[in-house]
């Protein structure tokens, strides 16, 4: 069993789902490089470059085939591996993940606008790279503020979209959302449901972006059901 946690997390924030799944299965639960204790990586990584690691961390324990549980980027990770590396994939728990786009709303449209706006601003000097620091503080994300070495690769992660490679994903998918996620939109999780051949989805009432730590119970039977363990 390979557990990955989100963007910005650590495996310790996993620490529900692996006391749920390590009776039965031996679980590798690495810091994604750039969070925990993993050093942070060189150059500008996207998806693939994390889902590439995550393959040779997995292959250097000598497993051929494992079930994969990701939250957030974890998922997303997970998904690229069951789509690109498929030989490794058994059966894939995906919560809360990204990777789809959506036609951006008037207010996204306008950040969009504003932000262009502040770069521009910030080449022109110190007001102008004060007036891009105001700005961002406004409209910029949580995850993006806090991103600091790894600004550069939040950008580009948050910008890719799976949508072609879904399709691809040969492994049994269960796709887990919080009816009240505020992070990735449910719809995602309905059209990822289309995309992938062999897929369902199951919402948490009740829950948000970390469903499995909103109802760990619920969230535990509901998993080890579709792993098959007792």
């Amino acid at each position: 069993m390979v557990v990955l946690h989100g963007w910005g997390g650590r495996i310790e924030s996993m620490a529900p789902v692996v006391a749920c799944l390590r009776r039965e299965f031996r679980v590798l639960a690495p810091d994604l490089p750039g969070f925990g204790e993993s050093p942070i990586p060189t150059g500008v990584w996207g998806t693939p470059d994390y889902a590439a690691w995550v393959g040779r961390v997995v292959r250097s324990r000598d497993v051929e085939r494992a079930h994969f549980i990701g939250h957030s980027f974890g998922a997303k990770t997970s998904l690229q591996i069951a789509a690109t590396q498929p030989e490794l994939v058994d059966k894939l728990v995906a919560v809360g993940s990204p990777g789809l786009k959506t036609p951006p709303s008037a207010p996204a449209r306008a950040k969009r606008s504003l932000s262009r706006a502040a770069k521009a601003a910030g080449a022109l000097g110190p007001p102008g790279r004060v007036f891009k620091e105001a700005v961002f503080k406004r409209i910029a994300s949580q995850d993006y503020r806090d991103a600091g070495e790894l600004r550069p690769i939040f950008v580009k992660v948050v910008n890719e979209d799976l949508s072609n490679l879904l399709p691809q994903i040969l492994a049994p998918t269960l796709l887990v959302w919080g009816v009240q996620e505020d992070a990735v939109p449910v719809e995602h999780g309905r059209r990822m449901a289309k995309l992938i051949p062999d897929a369902g989805l199951v919402l948490f009432e009740g829950a948000g972006h970390f469903a499995y730590l909103d109802d760990p119970d619920r969230f535990c039977r509901v998993v080890r059901h579709f792993l098959g363990a007792p």
